[in-house]
């Protein structure tokens, strides 16, 4: 959320920032209720002023005087009654609006509109040559017994798999590998549940417009989140932190849940798409300070690197464009694993830098040391997510006789096994 003095004083920079991230939003509806709201806020004060002088004269007053100051007193009281439900709606309507603002996307981003403008900024890892025939993911899966979609998907609805034996022991070694790293770099470890209240999804800029991709539990007016940034983000909100606690550091593991909703038709097979995964975050809060934004957004950038490296995996990165970066991203990479038998790259990773937009939602602060109190930044990437990123371990690594090869870096949470084969 940008603050609406800036939005008033740079008005133009905003609407540059809309029309960039192809937003349908007005700034100049936005600037008009804003306009309504003080001139009815400064009409509140007068009263109030009026209301504070005119309460004065009553106990200077003589009896005669007094019955009609007391009616005028009423009348002032009355005004004030009926204008204060006024003020609240057009906040609560300015509001909403602000939400929807974006952010400033950074001077240097690539310009476009969707991900067929982003730019490939690095290129790592070697294409594997296969000298036979290479299986997708699916039927590697098939052929070991690794994994489920029929029966379950008759339990648990279309987009639904179930990992068995040594997948279930590689997912959570993956995981584990992650943890630990991140641990290794002065990460805090956090679990977090799945469910969350609106405000925090309010808080990360979800909502209000990707409320069709979140699952909701009306009963309990939770939702289940598809990120522990999610939780992260709200954690210190209301919060004011001192600036010696910064940076704070968190490793989010936790199950995710995303709805799919109008992704029907694409990527139904097997397990690049699905409603339900597991996935380490990594989320870092700092100082106000573009520089040192910059600085974590790289740190992160370069974890994310690291694993897809210790996993051997051929990747590649991109920068995001403007129009699909996201609504509150400043500057966004996006880390991309091979898939053979796509013959494409498909993002693991996603890492984005947010400055304060999110913090101002949250009222997430800390002060300086001037004694100044400042909104943090924030910023977030992925360190490891699965099921996805086992799509591209199970055909990288594949042999002919059906068997992968496990990356040595996850061979020691494997119990030492070099290879597994159902």
């Amino acid at each position: 959320m940008l603050d609406i003095k800036f939005i008033r004083e740079n008005s133009d920079t905003v609407k540059k920032a809309v029309q960039l991230k192809n937003l349908k939003i007005s700034i100049d509806e936005i600037l008009e209720v804003d306009q309504l709201l003080l001139e009815q806020k400064r009409k509140q004060q007068d009263l109030q002023e009026k209301r504070n002088a005119h309460s004065k004269k009553i106990p200077k007053a003589t009896n005669e005087e007094r019955p009609a100051l007391i009616e005028e007193g009423r009348a002032i009281g009355k005004e004030l009654d009926e204008i204060k439900p006024q003020v609240n709606e057009m906040e609560e309507k300015l509001l909403q609006l602000l939400y929807r603002v974006p952010n400033i996307p950074a001077e240097d981003a690539p310009v476009g509109n969707d991900e067929n403008d982003n730019v490939e900024i690095e290129k790592g890892g070697v294409l594997p040559t296969f000298s036979f025939t290479p299986r997708d993911h699916v039927e590697i899966l098939d052929l070991n017994n690794w994994a489920d979609f029929e029966k379950i998907g008759k339990v648990c609805g279309s987009r639904s798999y179930s990992l068995r034996n040594d997948m279930m022991l590689l997912e959570m070694a993956a995981h584990r590998f992650a943890l630990e790293k991140l641990k290794g770099k002065g990460f805090n470890l956090i679990s977090t549940p799945a469910m969350a209240r609106e405000h925090a999804l309010i808080g990360t800029g979800h909502f209000p417009e990707g409320r069709d991709q979140v699952y909701y539990l009306p009963e309990d007016d939770l939702y289940l989140s598809g990120t522990a940034e999610v939780q992260l983000n709200s954690l210190h909100g209301g919060e004011i932190l001192k600036e010696d606690e910064l940076p704070i550091l968190y490793a989010g593991y936790s199950p995710c849940f995303r709805r799919e909703a109008g992704s029907y038709g694409r990527d139904v097979r097997g397990l690049i798409r699905v409603h339900q995964f597991m996935k380490v975050e990594q989320f870092v809060i700092c100082k106000n300070d573009p520089e040192e934004s910059q600085k974590w957004h790289k740190a992160l950038l370069e974890t994310s690197l690291e694993i897809v490296k210790d996993l051997e995996l051929p990747y590649r990165v991109v920068e995001c464009c403007t129009g699909d970066m996201g609504t509150g991203k400043v500057k966004m990479f996006d880390v991309e694993c091979w898939v053979p038998s796509e013959e494409k790259y498909r993002e693991t990773h996603s890492c984005s830098s947010l400055h304060d937009w999110q913090a101002r939602r949250t009222n997430t602060r800390y002060r300086d040391s001037d004694g100044q109190v400042q909104f943090v930044h924030t910023l977030n990437n992925t360190a490891i997510a699965t099921p996805r990123i086992l799509v591209s371990i199970l055909e990288n690594h594949q042999n002919e006789d059906g068997s992968v090869t496990i990356p040595k870096a996850l061979r020691p949470f494997m119990g030492g096994a070099e290879s597994i084969k159902g």
